[in-house]
């Protein structure tokens, strides 16, 4: 229970200090947004062939797409506000406080999943007035895969965070890994356009997974067996990182 509190009140102080910096937030959704109105249309003419035959169809394949992106890059740059808190001392401070050292972790780490749950609301609420239509069960859903993924994404970044101690080496290595992962994960277009060796190469991205169940949801497939597969990869992986991440904080604060 103390770990469970701990993390609450972490994760309190974390949303109340992302909420007095708006300005972020709205910079944050501008270029999900803008790939938003701009590249599905685009996406309707490629997919014209593979059932997109309307705007609406364009949007259910492409926006859990861009959810996908968003759990992965809103996660892997939250190294970032870890090095600085270190930097800053803030971490240090509370090392005299009976706070826990993992629920310092978390705290931090749930509130990138809120940021990213409330940006994919917005995200929904903008891509409606397009045609998208989806079973609110199912978007639900969605969002609690997109948590379990920013979860993920989150401890990874504050794995590398943690082992190479500088901004400009976390930069370099989360744009290297990042882009190739997203687009094997085929959060533009969907892989099934793409070459088979590419194809077979995004088989073991477990963010294709997640993409290909995302996508599933949207089309009102609950019931296909990606769904769960995508959810379980991601949740078990999550869970290794996390306990990853909490032993190398624990050892970096000790």
């Amino acid at each position: 229970m103390k770990l469970v509190r701990d993390t609450w009140l972490i994760f309190q102080q974390e949303v109340g200090l992302m909420v007095r910096n708006p300005v972020m937030v709205a910079f944050s959704l501008a270029q999900p947004v803008t790939y938003l109105i701009l590249f599905a249309p685009f996406l309707k003419v490629v997919m014209v062939d593979r059932g997109a035959s309307s705007y609406a169809d364009a949007y259910r394949i492409y926006v859990p797409g861009l959810f996908v992106a968003m759990g992965l890059f809103g996660g892997l740059f939250a190294g970032y506000g870890l090095l600085s808190a270190l930097r800053a001392g803030i971490i240090d401070r509370c090392r005299v406080t009976p706070v826990s050292r993992t629920g310092l972790l978390l705290g931090r780490a749930l509130m990138h999943v809120c940021l990213n749950v409330v940006q994919a609301v917005i995200i929904t609420i903008v891509a409606l007035p397009f045609g998208l239509r989806v079973h609110l069960g199912n978007l639900l859903i969605s969002y609690a895969l997109l948590s379990v993924m920013v979860l993920l994404s989150t401890s990874i970044s504050y794995d590398i965070a943690l082992l190479v101690r500088n901004e400009n080496s976390l930069g370099v290595l989360v744009n290297t890994v990042g882009q190739p992962i997203s687009l094997l994960a085929g959060v533009l277009i969907p892989l099934v356009l793409a070459p088979l060796w590419i194809q077979q190469v995004a088989f073991w991205n477990p963010f294709s997974w997640a993409t290909n169940g995302m996508r599933a949801l949207f089309n009102g497939q609950i019931t296909e067996p990606v769904v769960w597969q995508g959810a379980l990869i991601m949740i078990v992986l999550a869970a290794i990182s996390l306990v990853w991440s909490s032993h190398l904080f624990n050892r970096e604060v000790s």
